[in-house]
């Protein structure tokens, strides 16, 4: 498939001459792609005879090409470290480590070539590294070692290249190893990118500018690049022209409004982008058969663990707001894009700046305000839609069945009416609705909580009589006990207690009860449900 390399953003790069840049984008937004183009196009690469490789050929009839010999000197000229560390997204310490440095040595190992001419101590301690036979102190600045004899060899400062850096702090938050993670990668970083004499720059990638760790003090004036800035906006996703040259090169024609409608309304800085992941997975999916529908491609890739813990701590007031954006509405937040997990429960607004700097919100407005800045926040496109609907929903969910549900089933059983209404009203704001509250919202609300009642079966629009009721609890049958329900939903609050009359007088008239006495059932405890938004009326007979 075409894939389309920005190549102005290696311009852009040698332009903005910041020692150290952060971008920081979601997930499957180009991020690595980007550091592979960036390691192509600098570094000087030697074949197995030790002869110099020309990759010019890589960006013939590109951008970058055109821009000059200012830029065109660049090509090829420099010793690259390249590391990846989100293979160190592994259950505990040690695994993690060890990951690690298996990833540090395999970026020595690429640079073999150079072992040979090394003195005798530095060549010790390289094959130490790379063998993964040294103390773990060879590690800790194990990237300024490399940096100091490629610069010493090649005559040229050495770009260092780091992507998804902040994995291996979020994994480690999560399984209880954070504070040993951040000393290592402290170590790690500071050796490499500060007051490194043989750096030449650095560009490190990630998903989350995290504070209070103390892992880039001290960087010269680091450049901090995050989904708020213009400046290499248009790098990360593909725009509009993109998406659409793309999809006349396939000959794709009259999908044009689905593939907006799934996978654009991303606005990093000024610039509206598509998720690229999901456009390439799709449009190769379209390749094969025309006919074929949009799924939730991203959905499956990228990382929820932060997002599922904040949901789990959600209060009413979240799931309020959850509920405006899945019906298409806009909330306001203040943002903020220093993050730090340590107080990662102690502000509700984390959540919305974690879902919004991850790529499950974006920005519609923003505005200043003394000094907080606020964003108008809205759901990006109907894949997240999806994720939304079915994911985060999912979690609230689970909340549910893991609760004491056993004052709802004896308040059931004993027909005590008033105890059923506060109990259903605590749990309807305890969820979601992106149905509008319609009756089939509380049909499904209703059959979650009663499907884990002990001893019952429920079954849902069973035809009995002259109709079908809602809901049926039905215990073992030598036990013959059978409680009908039926629900109605109420225009205004004053409409409840006139719904669940006429929903009592449903169960009657279409006599619900009849074919349950033909099969032995001869107790009936009958209910008439009304809703109103999170409030309900419940009659009984």
């Amino acid at each position: 498939m075409t894939v389309f390399l920005a190549t102005t953003f290696i311009k852009e790069l040698l332009d903005n001459g910041s020692e150290v840049s952060l971008f920081m984008r979601p997930r499957r937004f180009g991020k690595t792609l980007n550091l592979s183009m960036i390691k192509y196009y600098f570094e000087k690469t030697f074949d197995q005879d030790g002869k110099e490789e020309n990759n010019s050929y890589l960006f013939d009839g590109l951008n970058i090409m055109a821009s000059g010999e200012a830029y065109t000197s660049h090509l090829g000229q420099y010793p690259v470290i390249s590391l990846s560390l989100k293979s160190a997204k592994q259950p505990d310490f040690p695994r993690a480590y060890a990951m690690l440095k298996r990833q540090i040595a395999n970026e020595f190992r690429r640079h073999l070539y150079i072992a040979e001419k090394l003195e005798e101590s530095d060549r010790d301690r390289f094959y130490s590294i790379m063998r993964e036979t040294g103390e773990d102190s060879l590690y800790l600045d194990a990237l300024a070692f490399l940096s100091r004899v490629l610069k010493d060899l090649y005559g040229k400062k050495t770009i260092i290249l780091l992507d998804e850096y902040d994995v291996p702090l979020e994994n480690a938050y999560f399984k209880g190893f954070y504070d040993k993670m951040t000393d290592f990668i402290r170590s790690l970083f500071e050796s490499a990118l500060k007051t490194n004499p043989n750096l030449e720059f650095a560009v490190i990638t990630g998903c989350l500018r995290i504070t209070k760790e103390s892992i880039f003090t001290g960087l010269n004036n680091p450049k901090m690049v995050s989904i708020l800035y213009a400046s290499y906006s248009e790098y990360f996703g593909f725009t509009q022209t993109e998406v659409e040259k793309m999809l006349r090169d396939y000959d794709i024609t009259g999908r044009e409004e689905v593939v907006k409608a799934w996978y654009d309304g991303y606005l990093f800085g000024k610039t509206e982008v598509y998720n690229p992941w999901s456009i390439l997975m799709y449009i190769d999916s379209l390749r094969q058969d025309r006919d074929a529908n949009p799924k939730p491609y991203w959905a499956n890739t990228s990382s929820n663990s932060i997002i599922r813990e904040l949901i789990e701590h959600a209060d009413n007031s979240v799931k309020q707001e959850m509920e405006i954006l899945i019906e298409g509405g806009t909330i306001e937040k203040t943002v903020h894009e220093e993050i730090t997990y340590e107080d990662i429960y102690k502000n509700v607004d984390n959540l919305w700046n974690f879902l919004f700097f991850t790529g499950y919100l974006k920005k519609v407005e923003e505005r200043l305000e003394d000094v907080n800045t606020y964003v108008t926040l809205a759901i990006p496109n109907m894949e997240i839609k999806y994720i939304y609907q079915n994911t985060i929903l999912d979690w609230f969910g689970v909340q549910i069945k893991q609760k004491d549900l056993s004052g709802i089933y004896k308040a059931l059983l004993q027909k005590d009416t008033q105890l059923l209404e506060k109990e259903l009203s605590k749990n309807l704001m305890e969820t979601i609705s992106f149905y509008d509250y319609r009756e089939d919202y509380y049909h499904g609300f209703l059959g979650g909580l009663l499907k884990m009642m002990e001893g019952y079966t429920i079954k849902s629009n069973r035809e009995s009589g002259l109709g079908r009721s809602d809901l049926l609890l039905l215990s073992a049958p030598y036990d013959g006990i059978a409680i009908i329900v039926e629900i109605k939903v109420a225009d205004t609050y004053a409409q409840l207690n006139k719904k669940a009359e006429s929903a009592l007088d449903q169960i009657e008239q279409k006599q619900y009860d009849a074919e349950l006495k033909l099969e032995g059932y001869h107790e009936f405890i009958k209910y008439g449900i009304s809703f109103y938004k999170t409030l309900c009326k419940v009659l009984c007979i």
